[in-house]
C-alpha cells in the first residue's frame, strides 16, 4: 500500500505543483506548499485511506499553505490584512478542479512555465527536471557532467532570478511557446534518459520517469503535431524504450545490446517509431532528436548486432557531432566504428576524450576503451578499464556488469 501511495504521489507531484504555480505565479512559494502537502499526504492517506480525489486534495492543502505564507507575509509588512484574508478565503482557497476551471495538463504547463525567459538554457532545463520529475540534485548533476554542489547554486539563483523577474509563470503565448520548445523537449530527453539507464542506485532503471517522459513527449507532439523535432524526439523515446524488457536478467543485471533476446523488444512501439521518425525526416530541417531515432531505427529493424548497418549509423553520428560539441557523441561513434574499422581506429578516436574534463573520469570512457581494449585481445589493459569504470559509476548493475567482465578476462588471460 505504501509502495502505490508512494508512487501516486510522484504522479501527481508536478501536476498539483503546476496548478498552484499557475494560479499564484509565485514558484518557490508553490513548490515548498506542495512539499508540505505531500509530506501531510503521506501521513494522512496511510491512517485514512486516499481520497476520492487525491489531486483536488493536494492542491486544496497546498493552496492553504500558500494562503497562510501570504498573510504570514502581510503580517511582517505590517499591512493591513482583515479585508485581503476575505478575498484568500473566496478565491484563492478553494481548488482548481471546479467546474469554472476545468482540469488541464498541469504537468505540461509547469514545462512550458519552467523554460522562463529570465533564465538561461541550462538554468532552465535543471530547475523543470527538479520540479517536474522531482530528480534530485546529483541526478541533474550528472546528466549535465557537472559537480552537484555546481548544480545546486545553478538551481538555487534560477529561483532568484525567477523572483526578481517581471515575467511570471504564465501559459505561455503561441509565440513563447516556440522559444521555450528546444529546452521542454531536452527536459524530457534527459527525464527519460534517467529513466531507461538509472545514474544511480540498485536499479537499473526507472520505469516511472521514462514512461512519464513518454507520456509528455506525447503531449508535446498532440499539442505540435508538425514539429518534426518533438516527433523525432518520440521516436527515439519509443525506440529506445521498445528494449527495456531485453535488457535485464531476472535478478535485475544488465545484458548490452549484442546479448539481448530481439524476441522480447516491443515491436509494436519499434513500428510506431519507425513511422513517426521516417515522417519527421521529409519535413525540412533535421535536427538532433532526428537524428537520433534514426540511430535507433537502424538497431531496432537488425535481427543481430551483425546484420546492423554500421556504416550508416556511423554517417548518422557524425551528422550529430556537426550538430552538438557533446563528448557522449564521440564515445558512440567510437562504438560504431569499431564494428566499421575494427578497434583500433575506435581508441585513436577516443584518445582526445582523456583530456575534456567533461568525460576525463566519467565511467563510460572507461567502460568503452574496455570494451574496445577487449576486442584487441589486450585483456589486462581491458581490465584495468571496468575496474577504473566501475569504481566510478553509482549504479550497481552497472558496476556489477563491469566487474563480472573483468573477472571473466582475467580467467581468459590464465
Amino acid at each position: 500500500m505504501r509502495t502505490a501511495t508512494e508512487h501516486l504521489l510522484r504522479e501527481l507531484a508536478p501536476q498539483v505543483l503546476g496548478a498552484v504555480v499557475r494560479r499564484y505565479g509565485d514558484f518557490s512559494a508553490a513548490e515548498d506548499a506542495v512539499q508540505e502537502a505531500l509530506l501531510v499526504a503521506s501521513t494522512s492517506w496511510a491512517r485514512d485511506g486516499v481520497p476520492d480525489n487525491p489531486r483536488a486534495w493536494l492542491i486544496q492543502v497546498a493552496a492553504r499553505r500558500v494562503t497562510d505564507q501570504l498573510r504570514s507575509e502581510i503580517a511582517r509588512r505590517r499591512r493591513e490584512t482583515t479585508h485581503f484574508d476575505e478575498t484568500l478565503d473566496e478565491q484563492v482557497v478553494p481548488a482548481l478542479d471546479s467546474e469554472h476551471e476545468p482540469e488541464k495538463e498541469d504537468t505540461l504547463l509547469l514545462l512550458f512555465m519552467c523554460c522562463h525567459p529570465a533564465l538561461t538554457r541550462s538554468s532552465s532545463i535543471a530547475l523543470t527536471l527538479r520540479a517536474v520529475a522531482g530528480l534530485t540534485t546529483a541526478e541533474i548533476a550528472r546528466a549535465f557532467l557537472v559537480p552537484e554542489a555546481t548544480m545546486a547554486q545553478r538551481i538555487s539563483r534560477a529561483k532568484q532570478l525567477i523572483k526578481k523577474s517581471e515575467v511570471g509563470f504564465r501559459m505561455p503565448t503561441a509565440a513563447e511557446r516556440d522559444e521555450r520548445l528546444a529546452a521542454v523537449l531536452h527536459v524530457l530527453y534527459l527525464i527519460f534518459n534517467e529513466g531507461y539507464a538509472a545514474s544511480s542506485g540498485e536499479s537499473l532503471s526507472r520505469l516511472d520517469l521514462s514512461s512519464e517522459a513518454i507520456r509528455l513527449a506525447r503531449a508535446v507532439h498532440r499539442l505540435l503535431p508538425r514539429d518534426p523535432e518533438a516527433a523525432g524526439l518520440l521516436a527515439l523515446m519509443l525506440l529506445t524504450d521498445a528494449r527495456r524488457d531485453a535488457r535485464s536478467g531476472p535478478d535485475g543485471e544488465l545484458i548490452p545490446l549484442d546479448e539481448q533476446d530481439r524476441g522480447r523488444w516491443n515491436h509494436q512501439a519499434i513500428d510506431e517509431g519507425v513511422a513517426l521518425v521516417s515522417a519527421a525526416l521529409t519535413r525540412g530541417e533535421v535536427g538532433a532528436y532526428q537524428l537520433q531515432a534514426a540511430i535507433a531505427a537502424c538497431h531496432d529493424e537488425a535481427t543481430s548486432t551483425e546484420s546492423t548497418d554500421w556504416p550508416q549509423i556511423l554517417a548518422l553520428y557524425a551528422l550529430l557531432e556537426r550538430l552538438s560539441d557533446n563528448p557522449m557523441l564521440t564515445l558512440n561513434r567510437a562504438v560504431a566504428l569499431a564494428m566499421v574499422d575494427g578497434p583500433r581506429a575506435a581508441l585513436e578516436l577516443l584518445e582526445p576524450l582523456g583530456a575534456d574534463p567533461r568525460l576525463a573520469e566519467h565511467h563510460r570512457l572507461a567502460a568503452v576503451r574496455g570494451h574496445l581494449y577487449e576486442k584487441c585481445g589486450d585483456y589486462a589493459a581491458a581490465r584495468a578499464q571496468y575496474h577504473f569504470a566501475a569504481e566510478r559509476t553509482a549504479s550497481t548493475p552497472e558496476r556489477n556488469y563491469l566487474m563480472l567482465k573483468a573477472a571473466r578476462l582475467r580467467q581468459l588471460a590464465h
